[in-house]
């Protein structure tokens, strides 16, 4: 992802907004597809056929339970001069490669995708905001956009995601309602199981107005991956509540914070709960190693009465213990050029402001700028 910041403002109805998201980001999102049909076929052995035919049940399914995320995949199709099913193969590119990863996991290849996420409570925090952040780790070619939309129907709201994806993975809204998200393998993913996406449940939530439907989203029905949602919401100086939710294909964990923070990486904290067994392979190093620094951060900060800031947010995404495969994730220069991960984005929420602090890359070398919503 480049060093820029790109942001698209977006308003009208679901097929609008779409059709200039496409429109605007049209060379970024045919970077994207180019690079993930090829990552497709290198590390999940899915073929450009099959990905497409997957794509085409997906369409089908979200046609039917999220019109208006459908509307807005066509949308973003016309806009960019592409064809549907390579936008909706985007849309669900969790779904395609996830359940892949779950099926050939046990083989011997690194797959080092992951991220670090923490929420901490008011009481935690200098200003007495809910505070939210998260470095997002991924293929680094990816192209990233940040988009700000006045929705017709639901909150307005402020995200990032993936140019072509209609789902915002990292945001806010005007309701004060933040999401951060991890991605786990188990061992019952199964895109065939053709449940509402992870990325239209993203979407939805970030419209979500209440934290009560916001996690009435990520728990209803069956999914077909497994992943991980921190949820956080506070419209007054007095309010302030966060969850983390670890979801599998068919049950749900909830989390509670631990003196005033929760953290979260790339693993069940108790599979045998959610009745699958997590494919952690190689990652395992990386996802237990992030999870216990982030953790000493916050023991030794938050949990002993220190005042959060929002600069010590930004240095604790910017800890570099055991890189690379730190919280401020770097490219493994010991694997294959394909299969080094680093950290594409990082996020710093303020709910109750509606403001956010993003760098593009790695946290360590480029500085954070502000957006609010």
């Amino acid at each position: 992802m480049k060093s820029k910041l790109p942001v698209l403002t977006l308003k009208g109805s679901p097929r609008q907004i779409g059709y200039d998201h496409g429109r605007k980001a049209r060379p970024e999102i045919e970077d994207n597809l180019e690079v993930y049909f090829r990552r497709f076929k290198s590390e999940t052995e899915l073929s450009h056929d099959l990905a497409i035919s997957r794509a085409a049940k997906f369409l089908d399914v979200i046609d039917k339970i999220s019109p208006e995320y459908a509307e807005t995949m066509k949308g973003v199709a016309v806009g960019s001069g592409q064809e549907i099913l390579d936008i909706t193969a985007l849309n669900v590119r969790y779904e395609l490669m996830y359940s892949q990863f779950s099926k050939i996991g046990l083989k011997p290849m690194p797959k080092t995708f992951g991220c670090t996420a923490f929420a901490t409570l008011p009481a935690a925090v200098e200003n007495g905001h809910l505070i939210m952040a998260q470095n997002w780790d991924w293929i680094p070619e990816v192209e990233g956009l940040f988009l700000k939309v006045k929705n017709e129907n639901g909150p307005d709201t402020l995200s990032f995601t993936e140019a072509g994806v209609v789902g915002g993975k990292i945001g806010l809204n005007s309701e004060g309602l933040g999401l951060l998200i991890n991605g786990i393998v188990s061992s019952k993913d199964d895109w065939a199981r053709l449940k509402k996406p992870f990325h239209v449940r993203c979407w939805e939530i970030l419209r979500s107005r209440t934290l009560a439907r916001a996690r009435a989203v990520i728990s209803q029905g069956q999914r077909n991956c497994s992943a991980n949602f921190i949820l956080g919401q506070q419209k007054t100086a007095r309010s302030g509540k966060v969850v983390d939710i670890e979801t599998a294909p068919e049950a749900v964990c909830e989390l509670r914070p631990d003196r005033g923070a929760v953290a979260h990486t790339n693993h069940f904290s108790n599979p045998r709960i959610l009745g699958v067994k997590q494919v952690l392979d190689e990652e395992r190093l990386s996802t237990l190693q992030r999870y216990r620094r982030i953790q000493e951060l916050l023991d030794g900060s938050v949990r002993v009465g220190r005042k959060l800031g929002i600069s010590d947010a930004k240095n604790m995404l910017r800890d570099h213990y055991g890189k690379p495969e730190s919280v401020c994730r770097h490219s493994n220069m010991k694997l294959p050029e394909y299969e080094r991960y680093e950290t594409v984005v990082s996020v710093i929420m303020d709910l109750p402001t509606r403001k956010m602090w993003a760098a593009t890359g790695t946290p360590c070398s480029t500085e954070y700028r502000s957006m609010s919503l």
